[in-house]
């Protein structure tokens, strides 16, 4: 069997690999991407295949596997995220350090222009 002719037996099996699919995923668009994803491992492992055996058991199977991988990377992925305690902002305001050397120089230039006024500008300041 050539890998054209292959091809277009994959091919015609994916309206009926879609709905499978959608018994693992229950959603229309990761139905689909497992689908392309079933579809680009079928194709790009054709040599696998042996002639004369269930393309449609295979197929199947391909999706099967390439399923539970996803599942299992994303719930790896998942349990990479942990979950914090709820942090008060009482409790932040305790913990928090505080840096004044911004402020610092915020001052400053303040005291400078200030200094720079006239008299008469500079007393309400006072």
């Amino acid at each position: 069997m050539t890998k054209i002719e292959f091809n277009t037996l994959v091919m015609r099996q994916a309206p009926s690999l879609k709905m499978y699919a959608l018994h693992f995923t229950h959603d229309a668009d990761d139905a689909n991407d497992l689908v392309q994803d079933t579809l680009l491992k079928a194709i790009t492992y054709y040599n696998k295949f042996k002639e004369g055996t269930n393309l449609k058991g295979w197929l199947y199977t391909i999706m099967k596997n390439t399923f539970i991988n996803n599942y299992r990377r994303f719930v790896k992925i998942s349990s990479f995220v942990t979950k914090t305690d709820e942090i008060s902002s009482a409790q932040l305001s305790f913990s928090a350090t505080g840096n004044g050397g911004e402020q610092k120089f915020v001052m400053d230039d303040i005291k400078k222009a200030l200094s720079s006024l006239q008299k008469e500008y500079y007393t309400p300041f006072t």
